[in-house]
């Protein structure tokens, strides 16, 4: 539950919690343990994708020690975790407030990396929307500078009418997967 990496709308779109310094970010312990979550996020459920994680990867050391953190820290967790569902998606919906241009409607597809045990996910928001209408709006800073832009801007932004944004994801809870190196 790592995000490893992002483009630029990303980085907008998680103003002042994201940053390129800040990677990678835990999502699950944000999303419970930083005051800041409840402001973002109208919508979640990270302890059922967790819950499917630890049934995949049972030994994982770092996904059972930030399991065992929130469980002790966070008591929406430990509600949460103790319905004992568990869900595995490809496409996801999320309700998310932003500074700028207020809540936030997206649907994110998922796909796993081969080999690699990454997952990247792309976020869209549907046309008509304020962030599809208006990306330069979106890719503002709530400080009203503009977020740092790149070529791929222009792809990233959509030509359809769409808002594309996009993350990388570990699975686990503590960084980078393993990839069998020695300890």
């Amino acid at each position: 539950m790592d995000i490893l990496a992002a483009n630029p709308l990303c980085y907008a779109l998680y103003a002042g919690i994201l940053t390129p310094q800040t990677l990678p970010l835990n999502l699950a312990r944000f999303l419970f343990l930083d005051p800041r979550a409840p402001e973002l996020f109208v919508e979640w459920d990270t302890a059922a994708a967790l819950r499917t994680e630890a049934g995949r990867s049972p030994r994982d050391r770092n996904l059972t020690d930030l399991i065992g953190e929130l469980a002790t820290r966070s008591d929406e967790f430990r509600t949460r975790w103790a319905r004992h569902n568990v869900r595995l998606h490809r496409t996801s919906h999320k309700r998310i407030r932003h500074a700028l241009v207020g809540e936030v409607q997206l649907t994110g597809d998922a796909l796993e990396l081969p080999g690699e045990g990454l997952t990247l996910i792309t976020y869209t928001a549907p046309a008509g929307s304020a962030p599809a209408e208006s990306p330069a709006t979106a890719k503002r800073q709530p400080s009203g500078k503009p977020t740092p832009t790149s070529a791929s801007d222009s792809a990233s932004s959509g030509t359809s009418g769409h808002l594309h944004l996009s993350h990388l994801r570990s699975p686990g809870g503590g960084g980078r997967p393993d990839h069998g190196a020695p300890d």
